[in-house]
């Protein structure tokens, strides 16, 4: 007497995961972009479409990483170089403030802790004489307190040279930049793609439409 086979288990309702490939293969997936599974209704420009997006998004995938690492080495070198120039010549120097520095409206905050007010100061350039200067400074200093300022090789003030953590900052804002950037790019050329597929099928519903019309129309 042969084994009795049980009949293989039904499920009345599909798993979430089946329900969802079955959507992605309704809605221009992979199986109906290939032509296996495809909706009868579905034109030749919607798998171009489903093509094209899929294409994108693998290209984009796969440039980021190489944007985010030029872009920021790139960054790097060019701070660095900067920084270098910057440093040329120049020199730190005390200054006397000559006036008192604003206050600032919330004293003891994260934001008054990196705020920097343009103060009138007085200096000895590197050939030695006096000078006064515009210096940006830190709120509430009195009149009379000093400041660290960077004076140039001609003796103006200018901004100091970059250290490493501005050159790793600024850097690290181009790489983010860049790891936008790509995907935003590879989205604006989909949308693009889209809008011009859809005024082609515009334009071939029209046309095929004059052509349909009259054999709607009825006669009096």
């Amino acid at each position: 007497m042969p084994a009795h086979i049980p009949p293989p288990p039904t499920s009345r309702e599909p798993g979430r995961l089946r329900r969802w490939w079955r959507r992605l293969g309704g809605a221009g997936g992979v199986g109906s972009a290939c032509g296996k599974r495809g909706n009868p209704l579905r034109r030749r420009s919607d798998r171009v479409q489903a093509w094209i997006g899929s294409a994108l998004v693998l290209a984009a995938a796969a440039v980021t990483p190489s944007a985010v690492l030029l872009a920021a080495d790139t960054a790097h070198d060019h701070y660095t170089r900067t920084a270098r120039i910057q440093a040329m010549g120049g020199r730190y120097t005390t200054a006397v403030l000559v006036e008192d520095a604003r206050r600032h409206p919330e004293p003891g905050s994260a934001e008054a802790e990196h705020a920097r007010y343009p103060v009138a100061v007085r200096f000895t350039d590197p050939q030695g004489r006096t000078r006064t200067a515009t210096a940006e400074v830190p709120p509430g200093r009195p009149e009379g307190s000093t400041v660290r300022v960077w004076t140039a090789a001609d003796g103006t003030l200018t901004a100091h040279p970059l250290n490493a953590a501005e050159i790793r900052s600024r850097s690290l804002g181009w790489a983010i930049i860049a790891a936008l950037a790509v995907p935003l790019t590879a989205a604006a050329a989909y949308g693009l793609v889209r809008r011009g597929i859809r005024r082609r099928n515009l334009r071939a519903w029209e046309a095929a439409w004059a052509e349909t019309a009259p054999r709607w129309s009825i006669s009096p």
